[in-house]
């Protein structure tokens, strides 16, 4: 006889639970796709496009294949390469640094701020002078907004522009959120987002877009996004990337935006229940006043060395944990050669070792939430 598990597992993403609510929609909308058949550009991408500058107040949204994608296209668009400089922080997923080194420029890591997890924009002026010393031209500065969480945009941008840098918003995480009554998409001349299955607004595959006031950039980005497209396919007066994003994960996309606005809300609400039950067991999220998050991730700081145990107890009651991230750029082989900011980057890899982010989606209801709570604090008290 099959012997039934003990705690049913949770997930850490719940996919399905949206797919239950929109599934009916989103069939229709990709059956439309298939009857149209114009699979690569087709309507959908430039209605897509409108709703999501309306979304966010941007004059352009371009839609593009990847998160990754995104960043090229703002890197090129405004002609960053080989001898070029970006100051990015070393707390973030790869893409980061990896659209940076692409383009052949060179990414220069900066430290981050212990309770917002972004860019310290007192690192900056260390980050430069680290440029400057492996003689570099600094060309921009690469906010990433981690976890749903604008960075300092106020306090990045005139040090930015007293310096002459382009300020690129990497808001793969932070699509939504709102700063000072500004929606990111609108806080720097470039902003790009990813639509990957797990950020908050997602498709059913890869996809991003970048966001811009400026009519010149956009049609520049326009043009890269198709191998640098001119009058025509077979005109290509600049080297671009196939960037595209399709046709069907345009479709899903606006389906899912129809909702956004109630999901951010839903997230918002399990955010401040894990504030009410935590705050006294760990260092929660800190939401600077006039800021909200998206709550991409819930993320934690436990004490040192606990970690790994209370991750064991939990994983043991089919409760799923993730660690983001648990190895910062500047210490992976693929970027360990890269300058870093003045003495290194000890904030940064304190949070390495801290951090532990928590279930996290719009449809994770209280009874499973208490759940997680309780056998989190319980695995608290035991270490």
């Amino acid at each position: 006889m099959n012997q039934q598990p003990r705690f049913a597992p949770i997930p850490f993403v719940d996919v399905a639970a949206q797919r239950r609510r929109l599934g009916a929609r989103i069939d229709a909308a990709i059956a439309r796709v298939l009857a149209h058949c114009q699979f690569i550009m087709g309507p959908e991408v430039a209605a897509l496009e409108e709703k999501l500058a309306a979304f966010c107040g941007a004059r352009h949204a371009l839609g593009c294949a990847s998160g990754t994608d995104a960043l090229l296209l703002a890197l090129m668009a405004k002609g960053i390469g080989p001898g070029d400089a970006v100051i990015c922080p070393a707390f973030t997923f790869c893409a980061t640094a990896e659209a940076v080194a692409l383009v052949g420029a060179t990414p220069v890591f900066a430290d981050v701020d212990a309770a917002t997890f972004n860019l310290d924009p007192t690192a900056l002026e260390a980050a430069l002078a680290a440029a400057r010393r492996a003689g570099l031209t600094p060309k921009a500065v690469m906010t990433v907004d981690l976890f749903g969480l604008p960075a300092a945009y106020d306090a990045i941008a005139p040090i930015a522009a007293a310096h002459g840098l382009v300020v690129i918003a990497d808001a793969a995480q932070s699509f939504g959120a709102v700063y000072h009554d500004r929606r990111v998409g609108t806080l720097a001349p470039l902003t790009t987002t990813s639509f990957f299955p797990s950020k908050p607004l997602s498709c059913y595959g890869d996809g991003g877009a970048v966001f811009t006031d400026d009519d010149d950039l956009a049609a520049l980005m326009r043009s890269i996004r198709i191998h640098g497209q001119g009058a025509d396919k077979y005109d290509n007066v600049r080297i671009g990337i196939n960037g595209r994003l399709d046709t069907i994960q345009a479709a899903v996309l606006i389906e899912k935006l129809e909702i956004f606005a109630d999901e951010l809300a839903a997230r918002e609400a399990i955010a401040r229940r894990y504030d009410a039950a935590l705050r006294d067991v760990a260092v929660v999220p800190r939401l600077p006043e006039g800021l909200t998050g998206v709550w991409a991730l819930y993320t934690i700081r436990l004490p040192a060395g606990a970690r790994d145990r209370v991750m064991a107890a939990l994983a043991a009651q089919g409760i799923p944990t993730g660690v983001y991230y648990p190895k910062p750029l500047h210490r992976q082989g693929a970027y360990r050669h890269y300058p870093v900011a003045g003495n290194g980057l000890p904030v940064t890899d304190r949070l390495a070792d801290e951090v532990l982010s928590l279930p996290m989606h719009a449809y994770l209801d209280e009874a499973t939430q208490d759940r997680i709570v309780a056998a989190l604090r319980a695995a608290l008290n035991s270490v």
